[in-house]
C-alpha cells in the first residue's frame, strides 16, 4: 500500500483563491469561496461572513451564566429565544455582539444583564473561538460569569425591555 506524506504530490497546500460577494446585510453577507483542495482540485464554498467585527478579537460573546444561592445547587441560565433560521425557539446561553471598543468581559455582563437581568462577575473569559467554521467566520469568547443569587439584585431579575421574545430560564 503506498503512503502519502506531507510532501507528496497528493497533498498540496489548501489556500483561497477568490472571494465574490453575492449578498450582504446590515450583519452578515454571503459569499461564493473558490479554493484549492488538499488534491490541488479547485473548489468552491458558500460562506457566510459577519459585517460587523471591526478590529476586535471576536465577533460576540457566548455567555455560561453560573448562579450561585446558599443552600441550593448551582444552576446553569439559560435563554429561550425564536430564532428564524430555525424556524422556532431555541434554548441557548446569552450570547451577544461586542461593541466597537468594548471588552469581551464587558459585553458579556451587558449582554447577561440585558437578557436576564442578572448581575455578575467574569470568572474567565476564553480565547476567540469559532462558532461554525463549516458555514461562517463567526467568533466569540465564552465567558464564563459567576452570580450571587442571594444578592438582592439578583433575587428577581428581570429582561431589559425590548429583548425581542426572549425568555430566561435559571
Amino acid at each position: 500500500m503506498e503512503q502519502e506524506t506531507a510532501g507528496s504530490s497528493r497533498n498540496t497546500e489548501q489556500s483561497i483563491i477568490s472571494e465574490e460577494l453575492i449578498a450582504e446585510g446590515k450583519w452578515v453577507k454571503l459569499e461564493k469561496t473558490t479554493y484549492r483542495d488538499p488534491t490541488g482540485k479547485t473548489r468552491t464554498w458558500e460562506t457566510v461572513k459577519r459585517t460587523t467585527r471591526k478590529g476586535q478579537s471576536a465577533d460576540g460573546v457566548a455567555i455560561i451564566p453560573v448562579l450561585q444561592r446558599t443552600l441550593h445547587y448551582e444552576c446553569i441560565i439559560l435563554v429561550k429565544q425564536f430564532r428564524p433560521p430555525m424556524g422556532g425557539y431555541c434554548l441557548e446561553f446569552p450570547a451577544g455582539l461586542i461593541d466597537d471598543n468594548e471588552s469581551p468581559e464587558a459585553a458579556a455582563l451587558r449582554e447577561l444583564e440585558e437578557e436576564t437581568g442578572y448581575k455578575g462577575d467574569v470568572a474567565e473569559c476564553s480565547p476567540a473561538v469559532c462558532m461554525d467554521p463549516g458555514l461562517s467566520n463567526c467568533t466569540a469568547h465564552i465567558v464564563t460569569v459567576t452570580i450571587n443569587g442571594d444578592d438582592a439584585e439578583n433575587v428577581r431579575p428581570k429582561p431589559k425591555p425590548g429583548t425581542c421574545g426572549l425568555q430566561f430560564h435559571p
